[in-house]
C-alpha cells in the first residue's frame, strides 16, 4: 500500500515510465501530460536526490535533450524479488545444513559484508568510537535506525531490523549481523535482539578494561 502511494506522487509516475527505459522531460512530459517545465523541475530533484541520473544528449529542432534514467540503487530498491528469494534461499539451507554448518555460514557472510563496506579500512580509535561507526555504517549503508547505549557494555540498539522478513523465522540471520558488527570494530559482539512482535536490532559489545 506504502509503496503504491508513493509511486502515485509526481514522482512515482516519473519512475514507473524510467523503469521501462531511457526519456526526456519532453518524453516524460508527453506521456503525463504535464508541462515540459514541471517535470523538468521533478527531474532537477529528483538528480540531486540521487533517484535519476543523466545518461547523454538526444539532438532536437533547436538543442540538445538531456536524456534520464533510473540510478542503479533506486532500481535495486524497487525490485520486489530479493526479500522472497532470500527467504526462500535461508529457507532451503536451515532444511538441508547441520546447525552448525548453517551457523557457520552467517557468520562468514557477516565477516564478509564488513570487507566489502569498509573496504579492507577498519575504523581505529577507542571501543567506543568504533561501536558508533559501526551503528553509522549500519544506518547509511544497511537501512537500518540504530543508536548506541552504555550501561557497562556498549549497546547498538536499533529501532527496527532491516531484515525482519527473515529474523523471525530463522534467527540464525541475527548472525549475520552479530558477526558483521564484531568484524567492523575488532572485538566481540552478541546478538541480543527482539525477534517478537516488530523485530529490533540489539548488539553488546562487552566493555574491556582497557577501554
Amino acid at each position: 500500500m506504502l509503496r503504491q502511494q508513493l509511486l502515485d506522487t509526481s514522482r512515482g509516475r516519473i519512475v514507473m515510465l524510467l523503469r521501462q527505459g531511457t526519456l526526456t522531460a519532453d518524453d516524460i512530459a508527453s506521456k503525463l501530460k504535464l508541462t515540459a517545465s514541471a517535470v523538468r523541475a521533478q527531474l532537477t530533484g529528483m538528480e540531486r536526490d540521487g533517484v535519476v541520473q543523466r545518461v547523454g544528449q538526444r539532438p532536437g529542432a533547436t538543442r540538445p535533450s538531456q536524456v534520464f534514467e533510473l540510478t542503479p540503487e533506486v532500481e535495486q530498491l524497487l525490485s520486489q524479488a530479493y526479500v522472497p528469494l532470500l527467504t526462500q534461499l535461508v529457507s532451503v539451507f536451515t532444511r538441508g545444513l547441520p546447525a552448525k554448518t548453517m551457523t557457520q555460514l552467517m557468520r562468514e557472510a557477516g565477516k564478509e559484508l564488513s570487507e566489502e563496506l569498509c573496504g579492507g579500512a577498519r575504523p581505529s580509535g577507542t571501543l567506543e568510537a568504533r561501536v558508533r561507526f559501526a551503528s553509522r555504517l549500519m544506518n547509511e549503508q544497511l537501512g537500518a535506525i540504530t543508536r548506541v547505549e552504555r550501561n557497562g557494555a556498549f549497546v547498538i540498539r536499533g529501532a527496527a531490523c532491516p531484515l525482519a522478513a527473515l529474523t523471525g523465522k530463522h534467527p540464525a540471520v541475527c548472525l549475520v549481523m552479530e558477526s558483521f558488527v564484531g568484524d567492523v570494530i575488532g572485538a566481540t559482539a552478541s546478538e541480543c535482539c527482539n525477534r517478537t512482535g516488530r523485530p529490533r536490532c540489539c548488539f553488546e559489545v562487552a566493555h574491556s578494561s582497557g577501554e
